[in-house]
């Protein structure tokens, strides 16, 4: 169905740059005709909270998993309705707003903007134009501040901005098609996303039973007094990690810059750069050419990485440095760990902590109240039990490793990119669809009444909330 659509019979242009030629029969109007500003506040700070997803769009803030600090009180937050746009003035240009489906409480710097009672726009149109690719060029644009990380979208620019105003009925048709076309997007990537969960899981057992038990399953066992772990070899030694440790450093937080790197300019590893085991050069950020870096604290190639704060799935997450860029540090959210290489391989502790055994230490020592990161401590590490095979016997272990999960990572590595086109195919055929570069008018009157849409999952990284807090308040 998707691929047999066309576009409209007749165009006309809409001198709009993120627009181009629009259906003759739209119209266009500012914002101000379509929207009323709504600043209505809550009296007593007991609906529901809500928060804005880049992924989702506004949802209650007991389904994001999100890391800003609870306030002690929530009088005097703004209020909203279902039907509401609500915008995060300072992320609109990353995606943070949508319209809600909620009546609750949202943060005051929010904006919250009504649809006039005599504009002819629907509320579900309203959100998926709003959240296009689109008309995201005109929310980047109108947008303005110093920094990339405090852009923010004012009333007046957001209400002075142009939206295409398709007919009443058309609207509607988009909007199921969409719903649909999303469902079916949606359905294909959670298969997807359920296979690699599957094969992390494969992988986890391979790693799992080769660094708890070896590779001779006759060799005799012995009680290692832990529950979670049960027998080991009976010739591996479980000294606490302090012993086999020359030193943890903590990174540092430098006044960060704007703008493309330049070659001689240092860069600060983000909690991106360290993800299940891999180490990604690629997520830094430009630090001030007027900071003075601290000696000591530039990353090479072979350094153990640990995060030191982050969510309770990745809080303690650890990898190796390879292909690091040069003039890059460590943030202060990530530990450096120095070991003692001629009692421990390097990539055996990293198998090690990445297993089943070594995250139940690591969640049952991560700290965090309520609405922060977990966080884990110099002390908590040194403490930790580490599994310890004579140091050849590591090395065979992570070559089995390594040979065992190769065709698991190959795959998981396939399935991602299959779903990284599936996400780039679905904003593409939104962006078309609300633009008018494709009629859907025909399809959408074949669709069946009972179709769903599948509201896409949030994932930790695609909540705005976070993002704006983590830079507001750096955890340390």
């Amino acid at each position: 169905m998707i691929a047999d659509l066309n576009p409209y019979a007749e165009y006309k242009e809409s001198g709009l740059p993120w627009l181009g030629k629009v259906p003759v029969h739209w119209e266009a109007k500012r914002a101000k005709s379509i929207f009323q500003r709504v600043d209505i506040r809550s009296k007593t700070g007991q609906e529901e909270l809500l928060t804005v997803s880049s992924a989702r769009g506004i949802v209650p803030r007991k389904t994001a998993n999100v890391t800003m600090f609870k306030a002690e009180s929530y009088l005097g937050y703004k209020l909203c309705w279902p039907g509401d746009l609500v915008i995060n003035s300072l992320w609109a240009w990353a995606g943070g707003l949508g319209v809600s489906k909620h009546h609750g409480i949202i943060r005051s710097a929010y904006g919250v903007y009504r649809i006039r009672e005599d504009a002819p726009m629907l509320p579900a149109f309203i959100h998926e134009v709003a959240r296009s690719s689109s008309f995201n060029w005109e929310l980047k644009v109108r947008s303005k501040g110093v920094w990339i990380s405090r852009l923010q979208l004012t009333d007046i620019s957001f209400l002075d901005a142009p939206m295409h105003i398709p007919p009443v009925v058309e609207q509607d048709a988009i909007v199921r098609f969409l719903d649909w076309a999303n469902g079916r997007l949606e359905r294909a990537i959670r298969a997807k996303r359920k296979v690699i969960a599957l094969l992390n899981e494969q992988k986890q057992a391979i790693i799992h039973r080769a660094v708890t038990r070896g590779l001779d399953p006759s060799v005799p066992l012995k009680p290692s007094g832990i529950p979670w772990l049960g027998d080991i070899p009976q010739h591996w030694e479980m000294p606490l990690f302090g012993r086999l440790l020359r030193g943890v450093e903590q990174g540092w937080s430098p006044v960060g810059a704007e703008g493309e790197i330049a070659l001689d300019q240092w860069t600060v590893l983000t909690l991106s750069s360290v993800r299940r085991g891999t180490f990604n050069p690629s997520e830094i950020k430009p630090v001030s050419r007027k900071a003075t870096i601290p000696s000591g604290i530039e990353i090479h190639d072979g350094d153990i990485l640990l995060t030191r704060s982050n969510t309770r799935d990745r809080v303690g997450d650890v990898c190796i440095v390879r292909n690091a860029r040069d003039r890059t540090i460590l943030c202060d959210l990530i530990y450096r760990l120095r070991v003692r290489d001629s009692e421990i391989v390097p990539e055996f502790l990293v198998y090690q902590l990445l297993s089943r055994a070594g995250r139940a230490q690591i969640e049952q020592d991560a700290r965090g109240s309520s609405g922060t990161m977990p966080k884990i401590s110099q002390r908590h590490i040194k403490s930790w039990r580490i599994l310890l095979p004579p140091t050849n016997e590591q090395m065979d272990i992570v070559h089995r490793i390594d040979a065992d999960c190769a065709p698991i990572l190959t795959a998981i590595s396939r399935l991602e990119r299959e779903m990284d086109l599936l996400r780039e195919y679905r904003t593409r055929l939104i962006a078309d669809v609300v633009t008018g570069k494709l009629d859907v008018r025909e399809a959408a009157a074949k669709l069946p009444v009972e179709e769903q849409t599948i509201e896409p999952e949030g994932l930790v990284e695609d909540d705005c909330e976070m993002i704006e807090d983590e830079i507001a308040e750096p955890v340390g």
